[in-house]
């Protein structure tokens, strides 16, 4: 019954004929059943014995319909369409009454009362009852008037036992019971197979529901950051103002003071230098000739004064102090900016631990899957589809196919290291190239000193610092895989437009032991975010 998995269809089922009611009558323990069914089976029966709970009824009680149940039985198949035509008794004369069986062998319909002779009478008891139909002759071979009881495989067609002895003798035939229970199971089957896709659906209409909440507390927590974000930059900008002004008014003041100071120094010498022109004015007055040879030889020279040519005036003294300003500005800036999003990264932090059965020979992995170095001794692990074999690499426990996530590693006092992410079906056998071509989004530590993102080509990184921590975060859905300096709250480089369409996977590759050189583990640590 298309409705049985319905709670209201299944209190409405008849426990004998597990079909929705026909004129329900009540025992005295207060069961529910089609009349024609509970009498069918006490008539079968020494004693009157409930179907259901095998209660046995002293006395046989006068079956009366339950109105009132019929009622919600006929609701209940028309809400659902299940309501059949009425077929009435090919017996009855003066009044018609609903029939209760139809007789394959007979050809006709049956109420309770003429149906009787099919419950008592031996032979008729081996007639053929279905429920009762209006074109009884659907269900008759229309070649021989007998009751379709075969069904031919071959052909896909329904016989009865006189087709056997025709065209269909050599063929497959079975009892149409046998064919309708194969279809029930295929039947049963889709049925399973379509209430999975049932629950597939609602579950992914839950996620879609828990995924847009994450998504609106994100959207808020991200709301929150980026007004903190402006309002410090805000308040930057307001603070570099003022200190800018106050610099400008500084710089002012002391040009004045300058200003006046060389003035007073020059109105200095203009006295002393009016002073010897005057001297020589009155020595070129004497005509006495042994007089002027006896003067002072340095009154014959230039006095020496400050050479002023080489004094310059700066008649826009705040040029170069506003550049000065505004270039601390946008340092400020840079890392107030880099400090507010590796903040806003770190609320995103997940728990990796790292795979063993994907570590290479050489790699060695501490006991809490947080540590991950290389020996020169190889290990002997089993070689599985999953482990590198040739390249000195670890891929992390954790799956990520959605979201955000965000993970630190430690690389201190190491000579050369690989950091990212890759995705599930990376190659992992001989020789791999680490690009996004190749599905690695990864940055590394060369020789010591030469830091490198691997984009296909490399691209060189220049960092003012050796770095000691690195930040690693992933935005799945935006396609954005970013580094970070931990330590110096700065941003290193990010692989941005990317298409994501598998799970993705932390990678660490902590390079060749190098006789010890590079010996240090890369170190996965938890994040210290404070809220």
């Amino acid at each position: 019954m298309s409705s049985s998995r319905d709670p209201l269809a299944e209190e409405l089922q008849c426990s004998v004929c597990l079909d929705v009611f026909t004129d329900p009558v009540s025992t005295p323990c207060g069961h529910n059943f089609c009349k024609s069914c509970l009498n069918q089976c006490w008539n079968n029966s020494q004693e009157c014995i409930c179907p259901l709970c095998k209660e046995t009824v002293i006395k046989t009680p006068d079956l009366k319909i339950n109105t009132a149940l019929r009622q919600v039985v006929q609701l209940f198949q028309k809400k659902f369409g299940m309501s059949k035509s009425e077929v009435f008794c090919d017996i009855c004369d003066d009044r018609k009454i609903k029939a209760l069986k139809s007789c394959l062998v007979c050809q006709a319909s049956y109420c309770e009362t003429h149906l009787e002779p099919h419950q008592r009478v031996t032979n008729f008891k081996k007639h053929k009852l279905m429920d009762p139909v209006k074109n009884i002759n659907h269900y008759l071979c229309q070649k021989h008037e007998r009751p379709l009881e075969l069904f031919c495989r071959d052909d896909q067609t329904y016989l009865c036992v006189f087709c056997t002895d025709g065209d269909h003798k050599t063929h497959n035939t079975v009892p149409l019971e046998e064919e309708s229970k194969k279809k029930k199971t295929q039947l049963m089957k889709t049925q399973k197979h379509v209430q999975q896709m049932i629950q597939d659906r609602i579950k992914k209409i839950q996620d879609i529901k828990h995924s847009a909440e994450l998504r609106k507390s994100s959207t808020e927590q991200e709301k929150a950051a980026s007004v903190e974000l402006f309002s410090d930059l805000i308040r930057s900008i307001e603070r570099c103002q003022t200190e800018l002004l106050e610099m400008m008014e500084e710089k002012q003041k002391a040009a004045v003071k300058q200003d006046e100071e060389l003035t007073q120094e020059l109105q200095q010498e203009i006295t002393e230098l009016k002073m010897r022109n005057s001297e020589l004015d009155h020595l070129l007055h004497i005509e006495d000739h042994l007089h002027l040879l006896q003067i002072d030889p340095s009154l014959c020279s230039p006095p020496h004064t400050r050479n002023w040519s080489e004094i310059s005036m700066n008649t826009d003294v705040s040029v170069e102090t506003l550049r000065r300003a505004l270039t601390q500005l946008q340092e400020n800036l840079d890392e107030k900016l880099s400090e507010t999003v590796l903040r806003r990264m770190e609320q995103y932090a997940v728990d990796v631990t790292l795979d063993p059965d994907t570590a290479h020979p050489y790699v060695i992995l501490s006991d809490d899957g947080k540590q991950v170095r290389t020996e020169d001794i190889k290990q002997k692990p089993p070689n599985n589809s999953e482990r590198f074999d040739y390249s000195f690499c670890v891929l992390g426990k954790e799956g990520f196919s959605s979201g955000r996530f965000y993970f630190e590693v430690q690389v201190k006092r190491k000579t050369g290291w690989i950091l990212g992410v890759a995705r599930e079906s990376i190659n992992r056998k001989g020789l791999i190239a680490v690009s996004p071509q190749d599905g690695f989004w990864t940055v590394g530590l060369w020789n010591g000193n030469e830091y490198r993102a691997h984009a296909g080509p490399s691209v060189s990184l220049s960092l003012r610092v050796k770095m000691q921590k690195v930040g690693v975060f992933v935005d799945y859905e935006e396609g954005l895989v970013s580094f970070y300096d931990v330590n110096s709250r700065s941003h290193i480089y990010s692989f941005t437009d990317q298409s994501f369409n598998e799970k993705l996977y932390s990678f660490f590759s902590p390079f060749p032991n190098g006789e010890g050189k590079n010996s240090a583990p890369l170190i996965i640590l938890p994040v210290n975010y404070l809220c």
